[in-house]
């Protein structure tokens, strides 16, 4: 036994005295490792083989995770993910997660409803008196369509059939103390509003003759919302004042007609303002008249 063993051993020697590289390399060169054999073959790694079973170092883990979402509390960073701006779109929100778009949104419809709420109360202000017909929707409505020299006065009651009878003459009389642009308002027992904007003071003829300038305009609220209705430029029928009645356009058939006593009227399509029948039906019954004359505030605290 010991005998076979010297003999192998010898063998050995043997070979690998007789090779010329034994002291200079290993056996297989490089080159010829299993490991560089099998990185020239496939262009792979070990490591690509047996990924599936060997764990992957923590530089590795670093760089295939993505980073963790940035929390935000910037409102600009929320506009970036909105708008698509921000570098960390999937994590930027609103740090308070009971905060929604919903919320916002109600918010804001909240604040711009107070915004208007108040802008029309505001407004209301401007009447030195109560109306039986002006509303805030009505107020606001007349305030856009009324001409820039009467823009920011005080609405001056100066006459209301509630509070100085019921005659056409002490219309014209009491219109005499503000000129410049008026308002008259009056309505039918239906529900109806309407009006017209005519200029003080108001003299009547003798004879039927019309008055009045392009800046006359008639308005409504038959139609659910307050409409208005300006000259056509067809005629120059605008308004007519005689003591037994008032009535506003012509061509056809007054679109405003208001008798002495301020208790009936009657209203019709007109050619003038390009109108239907402003009531809710062609003769009627006055519910109230009003007439509202303008002054800067100055004016009426001095007055």
């Amino acid at each position: 036994m010991h005998a076979l063993k010297d003999k192998v051993s010898q063998k050995l020697s043997n070979l690998f005295a007789d090779s010329p590289t034994q002291s200079a390399s290993p056996r297989y060169s490089l080159s010829d490792s299993p490991k560089a054999r099998l990185n020239s073959s496939s262009g792979k790694s070990l490591s690509s083989y047996f990924s599936f079973g060997a764990p992957q170092s923590r530089k590795e883990d670093a760089e295939s995770c993505p980073p963790p979402p940035i929390r935000t509390d910037s409102y600009e960073s929320v506009e970036n993910y909105k708008h698509g701006n921000g570098q960390n779109q999937a994590g930027t929100r609103i740090s308070n997660g009971d905060d929604n778009e919903s919320d916002k949104d109600g918010a804001s419809a909240k604040v711009e409803t107070g915004i208007d709420h108040f802008d029309k109360m505001k407004q209301m202000t401007e009447l030195t008196e109560s109306s039986v017909f002006i509303t805030a929707k009505l107020c606001e409505f007349l305030h856009a369509c009324l001409p820039n020299i009467v823009r920011g006065c005080k609405w001056i009651l100066v006459y209301s059939t509630l509070k100085h009878g019921i005659s056409l003459r002490t219309l014209l009389r009491r219109s005499a103390e503000l000129p410049g642009p008026c308002l008259l308002v009056a309505g039918d027992k239906q529900g109806a509003v309407f009006g017209a904007l005519l200029e003080c003071p108001l003299r009547p003829t003798p004879k039927r003759k019309y008055q009045g300038t392009s800046q006359t305009f008639m308005f409504t609220t038959i139609y659910g919302q307050p409409r208005i209705f300006r000259p056509t430029g067809a005629n120059r029928y605008y308004w007519m004042c005689m003591n037994e009645f008032l009535a506003f356009g012509g061509g056809g058939n007054f679109a405003l007609c208001l008798d002495e006593d301020l208790l009936k009227a009657t209203s019709g399509p007109s050619e003038t303002f390009g109108n239907e029948c402003l009531a809710n039906s062609t003769e009627f019954e006055l519910k109230n008249v009003e007439l509202w004359g303008f002054a800067h505030a100055s004016q009426y605290l001095s007055s």
